[in-house]
């Protein structure tokens, strides 16, 4: 049996609008099945992320209503604690990868989905109102912060930290099952342990598949 001293943790920090944080999302909890490691969900923003950089027109305009489901995730989470979140991420998940819906449906800027959402979650549906505050920007940026900040410059979504070591990746274009998954897995914490490991790239080929 292993210690809650020998488990792994990963800390996983997911803006619901993108599909590679998606993909890993669902390795995140292949690897759950297989190996003994204690997964904290967080929210970062790729609104947030990108307010500032230039970015092309396209991609801005798919941002403009990015704010609504990170503002409304943060609100839930201080009133229903952190447990709620992974279930409110796989709910956003569900409608914006697999059905592929927007947040740009019927002009409301996501508001009928994310009600949706907090409905199938079974927490009042008037914590919709959290996508139009403004207020709630501090505790998106600080959430964020906690763990961009740990990666760096060349940061974005998915980032995980694996064991207190942070980085942006894996990014996959298909979801390993089963023992593939906790093989991933393994060589991530074996990296992290590696205080001087910083980078593993190369370009991606291939369409993104959600299976």
């Amino acid at each position: 049996m292993t210690s809650a001293r020998e488990r792994n943790r990963a800390d996983f920090w997911f803006d619901p609008l993108c599909p590679f944080a998606w993909i890993t999302s669902r390795w995140m909890l292949e690897v759950e099945k297989v190996r003994d490691v204690d997964v904290a969900w967080h929210v970062m923003s790729l609104a947030y992320l990108n307010q500032d950089k230039d970015i092309s027109d396209d991609y801005r305009a798919m941002l403009d209503p990015a704010w609504g489901p990170v503002r409304v995730l943060v609100a839930a989470q201080h009133k229903h604690g952190d447990d709620i979140l992974l279930p409110m991420y796989n709910a956003f998940g569900q409608r914006l990868h697999l059905e592929g819906r927007t947040l740009h449906e019927q002009e409301d800027r996501g508001r009928a989905l994310i009600e949706e959402v907090l409905a199938e979650v079974g927490i009042e549906t008037d914590l919709v109102e959290a996508m139009d505050d403004s207020s709630l920007d501090d505790a998106v940026a600080r959430s964020h912060h906690e763990g961009m900040d740990q990666v760096g410059n060349e940061v974005g979504t998915p980032t995980i930290a694996v064991n207190g070591t942070a980085f942006f990746g894996p990014v996959l274009s298909k979801i390993p099952r089963g023992e593939d998954a906790g093989r991933l897995w393994d060589g991530c914490v074996a990296v992290a342990s590696f205080p001087y490991f910083y980078e593993l790239k190369r370009s991606r080929t291939g369409e993104l598949d959600f299976s």
